[in-house]
């Protein structure tokens, strides 16, 4: 959804060609696509702190699933995507290595130029939700050494806030951005779908997925994609009962199976950016959709080696028990949603 979205922006500088936006005229498949992931994180990750034996388990698995493919997608794009479009690291001097390194300690965009003469030049312009998502990490590992997660309605109680506020676009007391919490609108807004994600895991044993309530949402989801300020709160509450609904009632698909062994979503979400930014620096005049395959193509083969050679390395150890701390155990994925089902 994110680099379907992001293929006619990239060409075009707007979303005249957005395909959600020119039918809704509220949300694109891009913030559709990244509010959907971290609904489904919310759930996986409220999880991954419950099932952890203790919170340096937890950070440790943390840590893991983002940092290593990170550091190197970082490193890839600065040492390979900013020369091909004319950057010369030649000329960036100690101050500049210095904020790369304190930047990606950070989990934010690499601050070397690049693309120059597009529409968007920043050399990985994606890599803005990744501070957000550790730091829902963090959230909810302060949220469990409070106590917090064992009383779910509390959970609930400021979940509703963050929707809230979202829907009524509350002005911030503190309109900067910061390194702790980011920008703050972004910050309420992947919260919000977050919490919302966890909150459907605490309140698991209560919802019921039937069909009459999977029209329901499917048919409120629709007409309120078209109230921009309800779109997205909308989303939040039936569009990811609608998520849920089919990860633990549908069938598992052949792709859903294939997924489950290569995670290749993170790998393809670093590098789907750079990939496209440079062919709208050789080819400005390309059709969207050309390079919306071309891209895809290219940015699926760099996840399935993200995932092959960095990330199932990593999470392998970080899943490794201490009392094996000599032995390398087979690499197992974050717990599915189909598994969590089969499990429950």
């Amino acid at each position: 959804m994110v680099v379907l979205s992001h293929s006619p922006e990239l060409v075009d500088g707007n979303r005249s060609r957005e395909l959600l936006t020119r039918l809704f005229g509220a949300l694109s498949f891009g913030e559709l696509g990244v509010d959907g992931f971290f609904l489904i994180s919310g759930y996986l990750i409220t999880k991954s702190f419950e099932t952890s034996p203790n919170v340096f388990s937890y950070l440790k698995k943390r840590v893991a699933r983002i940092y290593p493919a990170f550091v190197v997608a970082t490193l890839v794009s600065i040492f390979l995507f900013a020369p091909l479009s004319g950057t010369r690291l030649t000329q960036l001097g100690v101050h500049d290595w210095g904020l790369v390194a304190k930047d990606m300690a950070l989990l934010q965009v690499p601050p070397v130029p690049a693309f120059p003469g597009t529409h968007y030049a920043i050399l990985n312009g994606a890599m803005w939700t990744i501070a957000y998502e550790f730091r829902c990490y963090l959230l909810v590992a302060l949220l469990g050494l409070l106590g917090v997660l064992r009383r779910r309605e509390f959970v609930l109680a400021g979940t509703v806030v963050f929707v809230l506020m979202l829907a009524a676009k509350i002005p911030t007391p503190i309109p900067v951005s910061d390194v702790f919490y980011g920008n703050p609108p972004d910050a309420i807004r992947l919260t919000a779908a977050f919490l919302t994600g966890s909150c459907f895991y605490l309140y698991r044993d209560v919802t019921s997925y039937k069909p009459t309530h999977v029209a329901f949402a499917a048919a409120v989801l629709f007409f309120c994609m078209f109230v921009p300020r309800l779109a997205e709160p909308i989303l939040f509450i039936f569009g990811g009962y609608l998520i849920f609904w089919l990860a633990l009632v549908v069938s598992p698909t052949i792709l859903s199976r294939l997924t489950t062994q290569y995670d290749i979503s993170y790998g393809l979400y670093l590098y789907a950016w750079p990939i496209q930014s440079t062919f709208v620096f050789f080819r400005p005049g390309l059709s969207p959709w050309k390079m919306f395959v071309a891209s895809l193509c290219l940015s699926t083969a760099c996840g399935l080696l993200s995932w092959l050679l960095i990330e199932r390395r990593a999470q392998a150890w970080a899943h490794q028990a201490p009392s094996r701390a000599g032995a390398v155990p087979k690499a197992q994925p974050e717990a599915t949603l189909q598994q969590d089902l089969a499990a429950s």
